[in-house]
Formats: C-alpha cells, structure tokens, sequence
C-alpha cells in the first residue's frame, strides 16, 4: 500500500504531462469552488422566500461569524496542505504525516474553543453585530447551528478537503465540498417549509448547513479510512510530533490566509456600509453585483487550489522546469477566464442581474456597477495567484505582506477615497484602481522575492 500511495503521487506531482497535472487538480478544485459560492447563496435565498425581513437580517448578521470559520480552516488546512505538498517533493514523507496530524488537531481544536466562546458569550457577541428585538431569536438560531453545533464538522471538512488535496487526490477533496454544497441546496427546503413549522424558517436553514458539513465530514472520514493506514494523511498520534520548524511554517502559512479571507470580507461589508449612505436600490444593486462577480472570482480561486499542491511539491523537489511550467499555465488559463467573463458580464450584464432580482431600476443600476466591477477580474485573480505561489513556497511574510497591503493599503482606504472625491460610482471603480496598484506591488514582489531553487530547498521561513 505504501508504494502504491507514492507511485499516485509521483504520477500526479511528477509524471503527468503539466496539463493534464494541472487539469486533474484543477478542475474538482474550480467545480467545488462554485458549489461552495451557490449553496452560500442558498440559505440567504430560501430564506428570503419567508417575504420576513428580520429572517433575512438574522441570517445576514450570522454570516460574517459563520465566515470566520472558514478563515480558521484556512490556517490550518492551507499551512498544513502547502507544507505537506512540499515535504512530499524533498521525500520526506514521515514527516508529511506528523504535519498532517498537527494540521488536523490544530483545526479540530481552534474550531471547538471558537464554538464553545459562541455557545457561552451568545448574548453580547448577538448584540455586538446589532441583533435586535425582531431579530435575536431567529440570529440565536441559526447561530447555534451553523456555530455551536457545525462549526467543528464545517472547519474539519475544510481543512481535510485541503490536505487531500496536498497529496493529488484533487478528485476526491473536491467530491466532498461538492457533497456537502449539493445536501445544503436540497435540505434547505425541506427543513424550512416541509419538516419545521411556521416560524422556524431560520432554524431549518440553519439545521440543514450544519446536517449537511457533517455528512461532508464523515464523506472525507470515509477517504481517509478508503486511503489505508498508510496514507499520508492521518488522525493517527502514534506517528509522533511534528518538528518545531514544521509547526511554524503552517501558522507561517496558514496565519496569512486567514487573515487575507477575514479581509476579504471586510472589504465586502466596508461596500454595503458606504452604500447605504445613498438610498435603497444602489444597495440591493451592489448587493448583487457582489454576488455575481464572486462567480469568476471562484473560479480563479479553484485554479489557485489546484495549483498550489503541484508548485508546492516541485518547488520542494527542486524541479524549477516543472514548477515554472505549472506556474505559466495556471496563469495563463486564470488571465483567459477572466477575459472572457468581462465579455460576457458586459453583454448580458442586465441578464446576469435578473437572475436575483426582476426590478427594473435596480436590474439597470446594477447592470452599470456590474460592467464597472468586472473590468477588475483579472487584476484580482492575479492579485491573490501571487499570494497562493508565497503560500506553495513556504513564504509567510511576503504572503501576509501582500495579503494585509492589498486591503487594508490598496481596496478599502481606496473605498472611502473615491467614494469622497465621486460619491456612489467611486465606490464601484475603487476595485479596479485599487487593483491595479496591488497587480503593480504583486509583479515587484514575485520578481524580487521568488525563490532561487539553486540556493534553497527549505521547509518554510
């Protein structure tokens, strides 16, 4: 079993020809990437169906939390999976496996200290993100579930869809999140209006989210048992502690991917708060425009999963051609997929909108932020492809640096810069401003910082 294991790898990391490497671990990252953005959209969806407002609010309130989550899976599933992909390539397996436990554990346990605070500081956390009268019970709810009881399974599912990955099973880490997006979709409905009363529409959503990333657990459980003892990835203890320098580089890692999402959706909020400054509709108009645009988006992000564990391992094992040659392709598909969705946004923009809306000033408000915001999308996808190649290499700092410059210098001062100087439309082109400046600072940083292969084979720094 052990050399069947490392005879996969080696022909996934090693022996395939770069596109179809690229292409078997992109592609499950990518489709799993788009159910992930439209079972996030379901609760908010069939909630909305109630026509109760203080419902769409609650759960409204719940997801920044519940997106905080997914912010601790990223430490330890994105430092874990990129250092072991690295240890795999220098061949030191053994020590792939300690880190896969250390990974493991370390998600385990972040995520249950972070339920168990929810659980016992429900009250003034609820009152904290404005709960109020109307909708405290239906927040408290949702909270429970999607928090107190799902936040272990949502964050363990997340980080061994990660680690899987690490090791070229991009099939099946992306079989799993596609599980658990599917059941959200399909129990949503049953819970809200076919197994709950009136009332407890909120609670059904909330149940069926959690019901959901535990049967998504449980689908990554059954990989691990199907891979053998002798998989790489592991719960097992015996196989022993990682070393100090390992430990460090995923929290090297991990520390700055969470921190990039945490920003991420502070970028988001920090637009719906300058929007209401103006009136109702370029608030539902941006609203949607921040869904639509997220699809493109996702799909870069599933390039970048699919290519970290392949940069990752190469870079560990010295394979500069290689590694270099995944890197090319992978931007370039990136760079001609976002080309072609400013095509289609600019066409079909108002068709984009109807999908959510059937009002007609809001569906022409939104169709100009839409082929405002759009013009952005390769300048964000080569944005955070750099941050994923500081990721594959191991370089935390650079990654960080890029991450915490490109919003809290570049995207959100630039919100509240153009939103001064031209009102409600600065706000729509401070994306693709901001972007150009971080696109600039990002080709600096690769050319300047990119490791020389000759020189170093490190772990992580």
């Amino acid at each position: 079993m052990r050399e069947k294991v490392k005879t996969d790898q080696e022909q996934v990391f090693r022996e395939f020809p770069v596109p179809k490497a690229l292409r078997v671990m992109v592609v499950p990252a990518v489709i799993s990437q788009l159910i992930v953005l439209i079972y996030n959209m379901a609760d908010t969806f069939y909630v909305g169906q109630t026509d109760n407002p203080y419902m769409v609010a609650a759960t409204s309130l719940i997801l920044p939390v519940f997106n905080i989550t997914l912010c601790l899976a990223g430490l330890a599933g994105i430092g874990g999976g990129a250092l072991i992909s690295r240890l795999l390539g220098q061949e030191r397996r053994d020590e792939a496996r300690k880190v896969s436990v250390f990974s493991l554990y370390l998600g385990i346990l972040i995520a249950a200290v972070f339920a168990v605070g929810m659980g016992l500081f429900m009250d003034p956390i609820l009152e904290m993100l404005g709960a109020g009268e109307n909708t405290y019970e239906y927040a408290r709810q949702y909270a429970f579930c999607v928090i107190v009881f799902g936040g272990i399974p949502t964050v363990l599912s997340n980080v061994l869809s990660n680690l899987i990955r690490s090791i070229g099973k991009s099939k099946e880490a992306g079989a799993g999140i596609i599980l658990g997006g599917i059941l959200n979709i399909a129990l949503d409905p049953l819970f809200m209006f076919v197994l709950l009363p009136d009332g407890y529409e909120v609670l059904g959503a909330g149940a069926a989210t959690a019901l959901s990333n535990c049967i998504a657990c449980l689908f990554f459980l059954a990989v691990l048992i199907r891979l053998g003892r002798a998989s790489v990835i592991t719960f097992s203890p015996k196989t022993g502690l990682a070393e100090r320098e390992s430990m460090a580089a995923v929290f090297a890692v991990g520390i700055p991917s969470a921190v990039a999402t945490f920003l991420f959706d502070l970028d988001y909020v920090v637009i719906d708060k300058l929007m209401v400054s103006y009136h109702d509709l370029a608030l539902a108009a941006i609203g949607i425009v921040l869904k639509v645009e997220r699809f493109p988006l996702n799909v870069g992000i599933g390039i970048c999963q699919g290519m970290l564990p392949l940069v990752a391992y190469n870079y560990g094992a010295g394979n500069k051609k290689r590694m270099d040659d995944t890197i090319r392709l992978a931007r370039g598909v990136g760079i001609v997929i976002a080309l072609v969705s400013i095509l289609l946004y600019e066409i079909f923009a108002g068709q984009f909108v109807r999908i959510f809306i059937s009002d007609a000033q809001t569906i022409a408000m939104a169709s100009r932020f839409l082929r405002i915001r759009v013009l952005a999308t390769p300048l964000m996808f080569l944005s955070f492809f750099t941050v994923y190649l500081f990721q594959a290499f191991g370089k935390g700092k650079i990654s960080l640096f890029l991450g915490v410059t490109r919003w809290l210098v570049f995207n959100i001062p630039m919100l509240f810069i153009l939103n001064g100087i031209f009102g409600m439309y600065g706000i729509v082109w401070s994306q693709v401003t901001a972007d150009m400046l971080t696109v600039i600072l990002s080709f600096y940083v690769f050319f300047r910082f990119s490791p020389r292969m000759e020189d170093e084979r490190g772990v992580g720094k």
